[in-house]
């Protein structure tokens, strides 16, 4: 007689738990408001000199390729600068290994599209290679426990790469740009480790949790099923930058619950809007290399400094400085205009992102929301 209540809670718990129950959860409007709560940094000054860190390489790389016969090629030391954000929560010593490997990664992101271009691949190849690469990259950032802000600094290399036709002197032309900023990067990581908060038992820092081949494997399979997706609807539309729509799914899936996914894909949504009329204010005024490069300086520090206090708040500044690096990759064609689709892309990917995380929940993954939505409205 016992075992009986226990069945009838279980049925009860699943039919709590069902994915339209899950979708009513997600949709209240307690989920709107949770996304706009500012939390804390876990370290202000690790943070602050992150930023700091890439805003040096990027503000001694790019004017230098500007002025050298390489000035195409200043988007991909802009690019390669990036790799100065990882490793910044993890132990004394560790995080130049962290750098380093996030340098090569970061390098074969750029190297991989671009070769593409130099052996003929059609678009649809690349684009199928950019969803795989979507999925690559999350299972390398989990793996290897690279930290924030994860696979998307790569998912952004490799769609930065995407075009038409390139020689292989191109292809190397960019992938060594791509290289030799982001040793630059590691080396002023390096020469700054001092200068770090490290964690200890009384602080300790966020870490990337355990995960099982198998369990890294499936995160890895789904994101890459909906970038797949999300890049081709990109594509079916007429939209000339898939890329942003396979970051906008990848950003909102690599949360670790349905309900911080939902938090992610308002949190974008609502970033991306404001971030982007701020960049077409900018970008409407058709200014000079110059200025770009000092404002793109400015908001890679600023972007460290608030992002870990609340995603959104972060989003109003990292679409510009995307679409800056975005303008400055290729100024003839990306211009104030690619402004609303940055928006649109976004929005495509989140929904995306949204479906394909529900529809491939476990019966956990809903009960663990059920609990905490009705922790939450108890408050």
């Amino acid at each position: 007689m016992a075992d009986k209540p226990r069945k009838i809670r279980k049925g009860r718990a699943g039919r709590s738990a069902s994915r339209f129950d899950t979708v009513l959860r997600l949709l209240n409007p307690h989920r709107f408001g949770e996304s706009l709560e500012l939390g804390a940094q876990p370290s202000l000054r690790n943070a602050t000199l992150a930023g700091l860190q890439a805003a040096i390489a990027v503000a001694v790389c790019v004017p230098l390729l500007e002025l050298s016969p390489w000035s195409h090629l200043v988007g991909f030391a802009a690019l390669g600068s990036l790799v100065a954000l990882f490793g910044r929560f993890a132990p004394q010593y560790h995080r130049s290994g962290i750098v380093l490997k996030c340098v090569f990664w970061q390098t074969v992101a750029v190297f991989s599209m671009s070769a593409t271009a130099w052996l003929g691949w059609s678009q649809t190849a690349q684009l199928a290679l950019l969803a795989f690469a979507c999925g690559f990259y999350l299972l390398v950032c989990f793996n290897a426990k690279f930290g924030a802000p994860g696979p998307l600094i790569f998912i952004f290399a490799v769609g930065a790469s995407i075009t038409d036709t390139l020689s292989l002197e191109q292809v190397m032309e960019r992938t060594l740009a791509t290289a030799a900023a982001a040793l630059f990067a590691w080396l002023i990581c390096v020469a700054s480790e001092k200068l770090r908060d490290f964690p200890t038992a009384e602080r300790p820092f966020p870490t990337v949790p355990d995960q099982s081949v198998s369990y890294l494997l499936f995160m890895s399979a789904r994101v890459a099923l909906a970038a797949f997706i999300v890049v081709f609807l990109s594509h079916a539309c007429g939209l000339q930058y898939p890329a942003w729509a396979a970051m906008g799914a990848v950003a909102v899936m690599q949360g670790s619950h349905l309900h911080i996914n939902m938090h992610r894909a308002l949190q974008r949504t609502l970033g991306t809007i404001v971030g982007a009329m701020l960049a077409w204010l900018l970008l409407a005024q058709q200014p000079s290399i110059w200025p770009l490069i000092i404002v793109l300086v400015l908001l890679q520090f600023l972007i460290e400094v608030v992002i870990g206090i609340n995603y959104a708040l972060g989003q109003v500044l990292v679409t510009p400085m995307a679409l800056l690096m975005t303008h400055l990759a290729a100024p003839a064609s990306a211009g104030a205009s690619m402004v609303p689709e940055r928006v649109i892309d976004t929005l495509l990917g989140a929904i995306v992102g949204m479906v394909i995380s529900i529809v491939l929940s476990n019966i956990e993954d809903r009960q663990m929301l059920e609990r905490y939505h009705r922790s939450r409205m108890r408050r």
